[in-house]
């Protein structure tokens, strides 16, 4: 299976299987696809391949013999037109042990802010405003230790609504954490998810010194995000967060922190969201689509998808002019490892929601993930319990790209893994359904990513010469 596109002049061809990538000039590209029809017939003969190639073109055989050789030669060395490596795998992959590697502490479901697009209701998740006690959290951490079998790299997440509105059971857990660490041999990787409003020095300290990674909440210009991130008053929230960001970024030397945005109807350009927010000196930068009911008004809609699809082509441009300006930033969905690339179960599954990455609400409950909490159909146990719906755990371990009807064609399916099962689940009704906007987005920026690596790249080789 391969992938063809054409992006900022580059001529790309996608083995999908294999994951090599090729760019090519005009006639190769057009020679790909007609060997691989041919190959597709079984037609294996050289000769006859050739022949049957320049007819196609309406060209000489002597015209296309070298191209056809130099394809065929990838082929051989498994370069392109590769069979299906993983399918094969597949069914004792869905009868895997799975041990659970990760959980998101909803620290705190509660919020100072209200966000217009919030998924959790202004911390409220479908429910009644909480925070976590420093008791649920530690059997929470002790049930992490017990099920996460001989893996040492554990990862917790502080989660809200807003989790420093619990901040002293944040510190408390993350001391319990380490002591956790030498006696089970395990390592605590905490990250901490934040709106801003109650960052101070103090907690900047404590979060530089504990946590690998901060996510910062900031949609991008000022109007934009004072207009679906404000106080529960109405007033804007920019100008109080954008300071502490950056002392956070530059505390951090620039690594190993996000600033985090959503995008919706309210700003179809958002590339130039992006633009400021690496204007602002900000070097580690996302900014996704929303996902939101198409009833709400910011919702992003079928019709808005070709200018969406065109601002990460500008964006993507905008990204290669400024690194090879030597002020680069990195935007997260442009970041693709084309070289080793995620393990086999990732290829497979992503994320690992249900299976090996759990919720866990102020109370105790277990979800999938923070998109599930609140939805009692999917209660998976509690942190007293244990996994009580076993069953739960079974069909989300048996969520993959080759259980997705959707993905069995399409190119993208060893980068996304299939998607967020939480989206697929509520514009389907189905954790192996589809969410077809996200579909079509997430495709294109893999198309950017991929490009903006080619010219990167060429980049380099001008500057060897």
């Amino acid at each position: 299976m391969i992938h063809q596109y054409i992006n900022n002049g580059y001529r790309i061809v996608l083995d999908v299987n294999s994951g090599c990538v090729h760019v090519v000039d005009e006639l190769a590209y057009r020679v790909i696809p007609i060997i691989e029809e041919l190959l597709n017939q079984k037609v294996e003969d050289k000769a006859e391949i050739t022949a049957q190639v320049a007819s196609g073109l309406g060209k000489d055989v002597s015209e296309v013999a070298e191209t056809v050789d130099e394809i065929l030669e990838l082929r051989e060395a498994g370069m392109l037109f590769t069979e299906d490596i993983y399918e094969k795998y597949i069914g004792e992959f869905k009868d895997r042990q799975t041990v659970v590697k990760a959980l998101c502490l909803h620290i705190a479901h509660d919020c100072n802010l209200a966000c217009k697009y919030c998924f959790a209701e202004e911390g409220e998740y479908h429910g009644r405003r909480a925070l976590m006690s420093f008791e649920v959290g530690k059997k929470a951490l002790d049930f992490l230790v017990a099920n996460s079998g001989s893996r040492v790299n554990l990862e917790v997440d502080f989660f809200g609504g807003e989790p420093l509105m619990n901040w002293q059971v944040v510190k408390d857990l993350v001391a319990y954490g380490r002591s956790l660490e030498e006696p089970n041999h395990k390592k605590f990787r905490f990250t901490l998810t934040t709106n801003g409003v109650l960052l101070n020095d103090e907690i900047l300290e404590f979060a530089n010194k504990e946590m690998a990674n901060i996510v910062l909440s900031i949609d991008g210009r000022k109007e934009v995000h004072d207009l679906m991130r404000p106080h529960r008053g109405g007033q804007g929230s920019y100008d109080e967060v954008v300071p502490k960001y950056k002392k956070v970024a530059e505390s951090r030397n620039q690594m190993n922190y996000y600033v985090r945005g959503t995008f919706t109807r309210n700003n179809l350009d958002f590339a130039e969201d992006v633009k400021h927010l690496a204007d602002e000196g900000f070097e580690q930068i996302s900014v996704e689509p929303v996902v939101a009911a198409e009833t709400e008004d910011y919702a992003i809609r079928p019709e808005d998808v070709p200018q969406i699809l065109e601002e990460y082509d500008k964006l993507a441009l905008e990204y290669i002019r400024r690194k090879k300006a030597g002020k680069g930033f990195n935007f997260f969905h442009f970041m693709i490892d084309l070289e080793g690339g995620p393990c086999v179960a990732k290829r497979l599954s992503g994320c690992g929601s249900g299976t090996e990455y759990l919720a866990v609400t102020p109370w105790g409950d277990f979800y999938p993930c923070h998109q599930f909490v609140g939805q009692e159909e999917f209660l998976m146990g509690n942190v007293d319990d244990g996994i009580v719906r076993t069953d739960i755990r079974d069909t989300f371990k048996t969520c993959n790209v080759y259980a997705k009807e959707h993905c069995k064609d399409c190119f993208a399916k060893f980068y996304c893994s299939g998607g967020c099962a939480a989206n697929a689940y509520n514009f389907s009704g189905n954790i192996n359904g589809s969410y077809e906007i996200g579909c079509e987005l997430q495709r294109k920026r893999i198309e950017c990513a991929i490009m903006i690596k080619a010219a990167l790249a060429d980049e380099e080789k001008e500057n060897e010469l």
